[in-house]
């Protein structure tokens, strides 16, 4: 059952979190995806009884009360170890207490179930580089998911679960959403606090959700938020970027996303071309800001134990560790003047348009396709939105025939981080698009074609 389906059988009594919860943990004892590094059955079943006595007494805490849901071992999770697909941290203690994120999910009545597997650190795009292994996607168990939230979108796609808790620096929601054919939503910078997250990059981290369909990731996105949606029928000026930047080779990628083009204009929004100047400087910035910060965070690990890591992470950490502090400086100038500028010229822009990847799952272990670098690749087109902090949502519009998902990427253009009082335009409408309009696009996209 999806989200919806769940819901409505454990708020009418029809199932028990109990039992669902039960079933849950039969399937992540049977995971062929690699997407489970820690279950602990006991607990599951103590919070599943406990919200079971809640709903016999009357209270449901919302869509969430007794669903199962998985979370990335780069979060925090009281009682569990936060290992970080790492043998650097093979022996990390449990938590003493739930990340914020995860402490909103349980407070909406999300039962959390089992840790899923991390790219190393969260640093790479791929996630078939842990200490546990590669993660496999279900759609095909010798590709990759794509990361780093690996194993919360290899849980989804494969059924374990509706819903998983994962992070996005640069694609790590996104990308795995794409390559296994899943929803996956990165809200706008600093939205939901990352207390409690193992830090990639502080000043382009974001926690974001897996699910099997925009619902479900809609009430995933109210239990972390709050926010409610708003009645809003408007006509949305779509922008598709038509810089060299964004263009793909992959057919279906290609046709997923004119689908989406078609399918918005068909809705009675306006889909136009735009250009995105500057976006080569910015995605420039992506490597000094995020490498930099991400050796700061490790170089003492790096120092003392680097045999911990595997190879190529610490190959990656290591890259910046001649690196000068002017180039930081001067990236993070660089990424503030390039997004101040975009959002002044997509003006009269609500919404961005583009593939999420220009790659679908490649092979494990495998370094290159299409002639071009896979792990760069499976970055590009999503790490600009990491930089500006924009909200960002990845979905399939429909199934290549036979062939592997496609995802297409919705931008809610200028919509400046949480708690900003940043100026300037924020599209073509008296309010900017949000998460919530986001993914009623992605409802949308999901009806069947006429």
């Amino acid at each position: 059952m999806n989200l919806r389906e769940l819901s409505d059988a454990i708020g009418s009594g029809r199932l028990s979190p109990v039992h669902h919860v039960e079933e849950v943990i039969e399937r992540l004892r049977a995971d062929k995806c690699n997407a489970i590094v820690h279950l602990d059955p006991d607990d599951a079943m103590d919070q599943a009884r406990r919200l079971a006595d809640e709903l016999a007494d009357g209270r449901r805490r919302g869509p969430l009360h007794g669903v199962a849901i998985v979370v990335k071992d780069i979060i925090d999770v009281r009682g569990a170890p936060t290992r970080c697909g790492s043998n650097v941290m093979r022996d990390a203690p449990a938590a003493v207490a739930d990340a914020v994120a995860v402490a909103r999910l349980r407070e909406a009545g999300a039962v959390i179930v089992a840790k899923s597997h991390t790219h190393e650190f969260a640093y790479g795009p791929t996630g078939d580089t842990a200490a546990e292994g590669a993660a496999r996607n279900p759609r095909d168990l010798d590709r990759i998911t794509g990361g780093s939230s690996s194993g919360s979108a290899a849980a989804v796609a494969a059924g374990y679960v509706p819903l998983g808790l994962g992070t996005d620096t640069g694609c790590s929601i996104r990308t795995p959403a794409a390559l296994c054919g899943v929803v996956g939503l990165k809200p706008r910078f600093g939205l939901v606090p990352t207390t409690g997250v193992f830090p990639l990059s502080e000043t382009c981290d974001h926690i974001g959700l897996v699910g099997g369909d925009a619902h479900a990731v809609r009430a995933g996105y109210v239990a972390l938020t709050g926010e409610q949606p708003a009645a809003r029928d408007r006509t949305l000026v779509i922008g598709r970027p038509a810089d060299p930047y964004w263009r793909v080779a992959d057919e279906a990628i290609a046709d997923a996303v004119d689908e989406a083009a078609r399918r918005l204009a068909a809705a009675g929004h306006r889909v136009e071309e735009v250009d995105l100047p500057g976006i080569d400087d910015l995605a420039a910035t992506y490597r000094p800001i995020v490498g930099g910060e991400a050796y700061t965070t490790h170089a003492g690990w790096l120092a003392q134990r680097p045999q911990d890591y595997q190879p190529i992470t610490a190959e990656r950490l290591m890259a910046s560790a001649d690196q000068p502090a002017t180039s930081y400086v001067d990236a993070q100038r660089t990424r503030r003047r390039v997004a101040a500028g975009l959002t002044e010229h997509l003006t009269g822009v609500d919404v961005l348009l583009t593939p999420t990847t220009p790659l679908r799952a490649t092979p494990i272990g495998q370094p290159v396709a299409d002639g071009r670098e896979v792990r760069a690749a499976l970055l590009s087109l999503t790490l600009p939105f990491n930089l500006t902090g924009w909200p960002a949502v990845s979905t399939p519009v429909r199934e290549p025939n036979g062939g592997l998902p496609a995802g297409v990427q919705l931008v809610g253009v200028g919509l400046p981080a949480a708690g900003s009082h940043a100026a300037g335009s924020h599209g073509a409408g008296s309010h900017p698009v949000g998460e919530h309009e986001l993914l009623t696009l992605v409802e949308m996209l999901w009806q069947p074609a006429h």
